[in-house]
């Protein structure tokens, strides 16, 4: 079903790349959660006055108005996240989504927090609530409807990437379980004559704040700029190495802007004694290509390496087995040699990988010595790279 609706209503839905498609699958999810959360509300505010107002099916009632606010600030949230740059925003507006996702999750988490307030007093004081087969038919039938509307949030959320949609979707998944427990209190109530609401409306809070808490964390993560797919780095790497002339790729670094908005920025290794006007070309060309398959603004810095000094060769080659004798994930480079009348300095990058668990400074002390042992006046001067 999910395909046929996005068949009908997301124009050019299998150009997913395309931002202004992308909006329109955003808005289309926003759409539709607007119009079902409003039902099941309706619905399950009808079912809550037939059961005597019992606070967890009028808590669940209210959860689905807020999943409505939240599916208006989404449907906001994407249209204004594909507006043009301008002067304040060069790299346009594409983190707004994320802002959108934050802000739905604040209202979640309110909402939870005052429901647990009002299930307590309701463990305290309990009051007599009628209970009906027609409350009961209510319930089940918005349990199906979320369930649908959980993989059909999940589903366009793998489609186009989006951490909002997918928080979206999770929330759907919890509302399952909450209205779930609402039920359950509503058959208990039928069939026993036990009146439980309190106790299911703190399940459905607990719900409704972690569900808040979980889509808050993955709507802040890029926004504080969390470490890009290995995959995706990968191919940026082997799709410049491809060319004749890149000797090596380092210091890469994907800057986030929004979904579709990317920027790269890396150094290519190339030969120093390559002609300065045919490099320039070359890597213009790669710019151009890693535009035109990622989707992405790219800037690359030349880094000149000298390839045909075999004493640096040689040299580059120790430093080499010192460094991967002491962890083999490290690695270097823009190694070069400056030498001096009382001593020579070995300059070049250190890549360290967050999972290496020497001390920076401990690090460098290492490798300073080991150095030293094969010349006592060869000193490393040695910048790091944190990387994945």
């Amino acid at each position: 079903m999910t395909s046929f609706l996005i068949k009908k209503f997301v124009k050019n839905y299998q150009d997913v790349k395309n931002t202004t498609v992308r909006e329109n699958y955003g808005t289309f999810a926003g759409v539709v959660g607007i119009i079902v959360n409003i039902i099941l509300s309706i619905a399950k505010f009808i079912a809550a006055a037939i059961s005597g107002f019992a606070i967890s099916v009028i808590a669940d009632s209210l959860n689905n108005l807020f999943d409505a606010v939240s599916s208006v600030v989404t449907f906001i949230g994407f249209k204004m996240s594909n507006k043009e740059e301008d002067i304040e925003h060069p790299f346009g507006h594409g983190r707004i989504e994320y802002i959108s996702g934050l802000i739905v999750s604040f209202v979640i988490i309110l909402v939870g927090f005052e429901l647990l307030k009002e299930s307590f007093g309701k463990i305290i004081l309990p009051s007599k609530n009628s209970y009906s087969i027609i409350s009961v038919i209510i319930m089940i039938s918005a349990v199906l409807i979320k369930i649908w509307l959980g993989f059909f949030n999940n589903n366009l959320s793998k489609i186009i990437n989006s951490k909002t949609l997918k928080a979206t979707a999770l929330d759907s998944f919890c509302d399952v379980v909450a209205t779930s427990a609402v039920l359950l209190g509503l058959v208990f109530g039928i069939l026993f004559n036990i009146n439980i609401e309190g106790y299911t409306g703190l399940i459905v809070a607990a719900f409704i704040v972690y569900t808040g808490i979980t889509a808050a964390r993955d709507t802040l993560s890029p926004l504080l700029g969390e470490a890009p797919d290995k995959e995706y780095t990968e191919n940026i790497k082997q799709t410049v190495l491809a060319h004749k002339g890149i000797l090596g790729v380092h210091d890469l670094i994907v800057h986030d802007y929004g979904a579709g908005r990317k920027m790269i920025s890396l150094h290519a290794e190339v030969s120093s004694d390559g002609d300065i006007l045919e490099i320039h070309d070359l890597v213009d060309n790669i710019e151009l290509e890693l535009k035109a398959k990622f989707h992405c603004h790219t800037t690359i810095h030349m880094d000149p390496i000298d390839i045909n000094n075999e004493f640096t060769n040689n040299l580059k080659a120790q430093v080499g087995e010192i460094i991967t004798d002491i962890d083999k994930n490290l690695s270097f480079h823009d190694f070069r040699i400056v030498t001096g009348k009382t001593h020579t300095n070995l300059i070049f990058d250190l890549a360290v990988p967050f999972s290496c668990n020497i001390p920076i400074e401990q690090l460098k002390a290492l490798i300073r010595q080991r150095v030293a042992d094969i010349n006592e006046n060869y000193y490393c001067v040695i910048e790091i790279d944190r990387i994945m």
